[in-house]
């Protein structure tokens, strides 16, 4: 049984690992590498003049590319590789334009061989400024949706595995991370498209889930391990592949081969990027799956019963712990997918699923413990209040005003928003 445990903790590892094989990958190119881009002011209008200087990250300069009548600028990079690109501010100066985002002046970005790599250096104030506070609101409140659907997602899992087990596992939100660089691999060093690439990282979240269960969780539950000594171990688990994921990826973001930069849309009073009204189409169409599975399937329903009462669902015939199998491959799929969609919006880090856990704890308790229906009302209520909270506090303590109405709402409802009330004694 040690053997055992011993080599599925190994093989996790390793996969872990895989991440740090892009060192190796970008030693050789293609010749074809650029990076391109175009500059426009806040009309829209193309900028012609403005310098654009690349380097290495060692400081060795590639060379300097200039845009054109049409805006548009586009260099040679000698092979794959990291670079720095920097916009020359004395041009700016010249043409009497500002950034958008003086801290958004230098971009660090990986070029994968034979990509031409998109830029955006974004100039002046958009015409579409938000200047009243219902308009601001509305925006805020689309971004909320959005990141609350991706935290309904990734929570799910977390959910139901405390509803089957009764694990509280803060190993999770490595599982989110998991998703989003294996994703990373299929698209930057592999070259699959993103689409295809998302696939790949939700199948291996799925795996990745499957095996910590089949691997870990359940010989540790035949022993009789108790569910405080089972937290501790998911602490320890968490940090243990959390920093394999910083000693192999880097302790910086990195973004998706594609769909980097994208001309925002205006949607009446809003403006919102393609692949943000994708990502909350996927998410919509996805959790929309999710419900209708757990209610008309048959391994949904042995979810759900599993999760009300195990020893009356083994006692119906129910093969539980191969339901909790399949809860731990569906919550992992699920985690890779929101992770996935976080990183095509904020890039992929090494600590995304870490600084998302706290989030998928407030959503799932808000919602009600072990209820996946709870997790997704608690989580998109999460998203939303967190976002549109930024109208009357500083963007840096969003989160206090998260676990703020936590709190007050637990005070009301200890048991959550879906959850059911027990009788203690």
């Amino acid at each position: 049984m040690h053997l055992r445990i011993l080599a599925v903790l190994a093989t996790a590892l390793f996969l872990s690992m895989v991440p740090g094989v892009p060192a190796a990958a970008q030693e050789s190119g293609g010749g074809e590498e650029s990076v391109r881009g175009t500059i426009t002011d806040g009309d829209g209008e193309p900028v012609e003049g403005v310098d654009i200087i690349v380097e290495t990250l060692d400081g060795e300069e590639v060379g300097v590319a200039t845009t054109g009548p049409d805006g548009s600028y586009e260099l040679e990079l000698p092979g794959p590789g990291e670079y720095r690109a920097t916009i020359d501010q004395e041009t700016l100066d010249e043409l009497e334009l500002e950034l958008r985002n003086p801290d958004r002046a230098t971009l660090e970005f990986p070029v994968r061989p034979g990509q031409s790599r998109p830029l955006l250096f974004p100039l002046g104030e958009s015409t579409r400024s938000i200047s009243g506070t219902f308009v601001r609101a509305l925006q805020l409140l689309v971004e909320g949706v959005k990141f609350g659907l991706i935290i309904a997602m990734c929570a799910v899992g977390l959910s139901l595995i405390f509803g089957t087990t009764g694990l509280v596992n803060f190993a999770h939100g490595e599982l989110v991370t998991f998703g989003a660089l294996a994703a990373w691999i299929a698209n930057v060093l592999l070259g699959l498209h993103f689409v295809p690439a998302t696939v790949v990282g939700v199948l291996a979240g799925g795996l990745a889930g499957a095996a910590l269960d089949k691997g870990l969780w359940r010989p540790l539950r035949r022993r009789g391990t108790g569910l405080i000594a089972l937290l501790v171990i998911s602490i320890g688990l968490g940090l243990l592949v959390r920093y394999i994921f910083l000693y192999q990826f880097g302790g910086r973001t990195r973004p998706y081969a594609q769909y980097v930069a994208q001309r925002a849309i205006s949607l009446g009073p809003i403006t919102i990027a393609p692949k943000d009204i994708v990502s909350i189409l996927v998410s919509l169409a996805v959790l929309a799956a999710v419900g209708i599975a757990l209610q008309r399937t048959q391994a949904g329903k042995a979810m759900r019963a599993v999760a009300d009462n195990p020893d009356l669902a083994s006692s119906s015939g129910i093969d539980v712990e191969r339901v909790i199998l399949l809860v731990w491959a569906f919550g992992g799929g699920l985690a890779a997918l929101g992770g996935t969609l976080l990183g095509l919006t904020e890039q992929v880090s090494w600590q995304m699923g870490y600084q998302l856990l706290l989030l998928m704890f407030a959503g799932v308790i808000l919602g009600g413990l072990g209820t996946a229906y709870g997790a997704l009302v608690g989580s998109f209520v999460v998203g939303v209040f967190l976002q549109t909270s930024t109208l009357v506090i500083s963007p840096e303590l969003k989160n206090v005003g998260a676990l703020l109405i936590l709190i007050l709402i637990l005070l009301v409802r200890p048991q959550g928003i879906l959850g059911q009330a027990e009788r203690v004694g």
